[in-house]
């Protein structure tokens, strides 16, 4: 059985944790957009591609 540190340690565990991290920074970029910042200065913020906040900024068809 795993405890806590070595599921921590797991590839499968980091991965998913890096996932929803990045589902958080994405869910982020709307709100930030209604406050007035810029594509640049959101991704700045969130240490992400400008390409990538562009296409989340994006609505949704």
């Amino acid at each position: 059985m795993f405890g806590s540190n070595e599921l921590k340690q797991t590839r499968f565990y980091q991965d998913v944790f890096a996932e929803g991290k990045q589902e958080a920074k994405l869910e982020t970029i709307p709100q930030l957009l209604g406050l007035g910042l810029s594509i640049e200065q959101i991704a700045q913020a969130l240490s992400l591609d400008e390409q990538v906040v562009r296409q989340t900024a994006q609505p949704k068809s």
